[in-house]
């Protein structure tokens, strides 16, 4: 199929192209093959994004409620309508298969849906005074909002962020990645469309360090929005105290799954298989860490590793492909360096351990018996690698979920009652699944602890981050 993306910025309501701009050249991750170029926003354009979004910005927070509603809605009809095409955009930028980009789509239509409802119920509270007086607590947009975006969800990242923050009354300058800019350019057209007043949203590609600093050091953004790696995070949140900016971070993970042997197995291989080679691995709340109750560890990893060699590799355009390349040319290298380390160190390579044929590729992989010492057992892999050792006891299970630094999400599979309470309360973790992966949708806040961030998206609390507190008091 031939790449045609519309590669631009988008500035104070306007396209920009490349001319006498850098650009960066877009790769198909399962062919290596460069698809296109998108231009690189220089420090003159970041300005005048900076310029835009604070001009913008009273006249947005001052819409009406039910305006900023509609204008949300037909943001969310516009992306569902253009499904297909923006699918097949991100399948050929990103690598994931085609099935996976649809859902992905219709997640971030659902995320422009959510908060054109939920702005309206955001009633703020009146305090309890005297006759004659009154006090009351309102919630207002904190202004100008920055985000900073990765390649491995796209296009929903960049929705969970900007659909809150255009509800909440924010004008915002979005950071997409650039390995992917036609799936994501694709949501400037829809807002565009849809009737955002211009100047509301701005989309710049760019170096990210110098984006970065160039807006965080700005006074004019008072909140940002990342979600990425925790060594960036980090170096994010330095910047930020300077200026005293808000932030939200969504930082790595490496996710624990407990499996008791009171599950029910089939079931329970049935869904951690698929789930974990999603997206090749490539999601910051994929299951890796697989510990495994030591009377069904070998049933475990036999029907792991039986399912794993299953699963179909391929160009994610393919019908049979169940899962597609690495998104870039990094990724299978520091995957098989990870393979390598643990299998020096005594794991066993169960299925799958080396790179695929063409393209990105990395097999769909298996490990048993993998040493707490081994890298890939306290370093995110970030790709199609599952990791497991044995358990005794439930103390044993909770001490190993909590073992690292990292607490963004952890699974469970149990069919304990109690059991299953006592999980969710003992595991260390922003996000808890329970015989379930369905952890992030609209409704539901989506956000880590300890070294993988703080602040939620998702639900009434990611409204809340784009919001400042105010209390009116009058006698």
């Amino acid at each position: 199929m031939t790449y045609s993306a519309d590669l631009k910025l988008f500035i104070d309501g306007s396209w920009r192209t490349g001319e006498g701009r850098d650009a960066f050249t877009v790769v198909n991750p399962a062919t290596g093959s460069a698809i296109g170029e998108v231009p690189l926003a220089s420090t003159a354009d970041l300005d005048e994004a900076l310029h835009a979004a604070e001009q913008a910005y009273p006249l947005w927070r001052a819409t009406a409620v039910d305006a900023r509603a509609a204008i949300l809605r037909k943001t969310a009809e516009l992306l569902r309508e253009r499904a297909e095409p923006i699918a097949r955009l991100m399948t050929q930028e990103q690598g994931k298969p085609l099935v996976e980009s649809r859902g992905e789509v219709a997640g971030s239509a659902s995320m422009f849906d959510w908060y054109a409802e939920e702005i309206k119920r955001d009633y703020g509270r009146l305090l309890v005074r005297p006759t004659g007086q009154r006090s009351m607590v309102v919630h207002e947009p904190v202004g100008v909002v920055a985000t900073f975006t990765p390649w491995n969800f796209p296009l929903y990242l960049l929705c969970k962020k900007v659909a809150a923050a255009l509800a909440a009354g924010c004008s915002v300058i979005s950071k997409p990645p650039e390995e992917t800019p036609g799936c994501t350019g694709a949501l400037a057209h829809a807002l565009q469309d849809a009737g955002l007043p211009k100047g509301v949203f701005q989309l710049v590609h760019g170096v990210p360090d110098q984006v970065s600093r160039h807006l965080i050091g700005s006074r004019i953004v008072r909140k940002f929005s990342f979600t990425g790696s925790v060594p960036v995070g980090k170096a994010l949140m330095k910047l930020a105290a300077d200026s005293m900016t808000r932030v939200t971070l969504e930082l790595g993970g490496h996710a624990p799954v407990l499996i008791f042997d009171d599950c029910d197995l089939d079931k329970t291989l049935d869904m951690v298989v698929p789930q974990k080679f999603r997206n090749a691995g490539q999601v910051c709340v994929s299951p890796t860490r697989f510990y495994v109750q030591e009377s069904i560890y070998d049933r475990f990893i036999t029907g792991f590793a039986d399912r794993t060699k299953q699963v179909v590799t391929g160009d994610g355009l393919a019908d049979s492909t169940k899962m597609g390349p690495l998104a870039n040319a990094r990724r299978p290298g520091a995957i098989e360096a990870l393979v390598a380390d643990a299998r020096a160190k005594g794991a066993r390579i169960m299925a799958g351990g080396e790179r695929g044929e063409g393209g990105f590729f990395f097999q769909p992989t298996l490990l048993a018996d993998v040493p707490l010492d081994a890298d890939i057992m306290n370093n995110e892999p970030f790709g199609p690698v599952a990791v497991s050792a044995r358990f005794k006891d439930f103390d044993d299970a909770i001490a190993q979920a909590n073992r690292l630094p990292f607490g963004l999400a952890a699974f469970a599979f149990t069919e304990n009652g109690r059991r299953a309470n006592l999980l969710g309360d003992a595991i260390e973790a922003g996000m808890v699944g329970i015989n379930s992966f369905g952890i992030s949708s609209a409704d539901a806040p989506f956000g880590g602890i300890k070294d993988s961030g703080f602040g939620s998206e998702g639900g009434k609390e990611g409204l809340e981050t784009y919001q400042v507190v105010k209390a009116i008091h009058q006698a």
